[in-house]
């Protein structure tokens, strides 16, 4: 079962929807011993990085999510799941973050609109290349942003996409079973339930390297 982390995010019950839609065996739940006996963590979220570290903690989420991770459960962020992994967040003077990927969360820096809304192509880069949340995903392909900030993790070797929004921001990152998206892929369209669907193959085969395999296979 694939836990979907509520703290009160606003975006939650898309993202189960979208997960039901692939026929994921899905759950929304504030439950620790739900999360912590998983086989995969999904931790969703809009708004802001001070809002979301405050109500991870007051629902005594994170050291369920922390422990998720560190047993090597597969986790996938989205937007402020993926920004709530990085050590730091500049964003209302600064927020301490769960630090999971040493780096900071920052303020695009762009001449154009920000918030940054709307379709972006997203390019595989690194180890990006080939990876299996991208499968069947081509180089490219336009997913649906809604954000202000971005994640620069201080290892290049995180980065698994890019975007360029006036200024080229990392839009994946992964490594072993941690992976986030700073895109919405529960409002992405055919490509965005295609890496949900990636996900859940990741989580049913245990992790990133079997889902490699179960990929190739295909």
């Amino acid at each position: 079962m694939i836990a979907v982390v509520d703290y009160g995010a606003g975006n939650v019950q898309s993202v189960v929807n979208a997960l039901a839609h692939i026929q994921a065996d899905a759950a929304l739940t504030t439950d620790p011993a739900v999360i912590e006996a998983a086989a995969g963590v999904v931790v969703p979220g809009v708004g802001a990085a001070r809002d979301t570290m405050e109500n991870l903690a007051a629902a005594g989420l994170i050291a369920p999510v922390t422990r998720a991770i560190a047993s090597g459960t597969p986790y996938l962020g989205i937007c402020m799941g993926m920004q709530a992994l990085m050590s730091f967040s500049d964003e209302h003077g600064g927020q301490r973050c769960l630090d999971i990927i040493p780096g900071v969360a920052r303020r695009i820096e762009t001449e154009l609109a920000v918030p940054h809304m709307g379709w972006n192509a997203v390019h595989a880069v690194g180890s990006g290349v080939g990876h299996p949340l991208l499968d069947g995903i081509p180089d490219g392909a336009e997913l649906y942003f809604a954000h202000s900030f971005a994640c620069f993790p201080d290892d290049p070797a995180w980065v698994l996409a890019e975007t360029d929004y006036g200024e080229r921001f990392p839009c994946i990152l992964g490594r072993d079973n941690v992976l986030s998206v700073q895109f919405h892929p529960e409002r992405s369209g055919t490509y965005g339930l295609r890496l949900l669907e990636n996900f859940k193959g990741i989580v049913a085969a245990g992790g990133v390297e079997a889902g490699r395999e179960a990929a190739a296979a295909r």
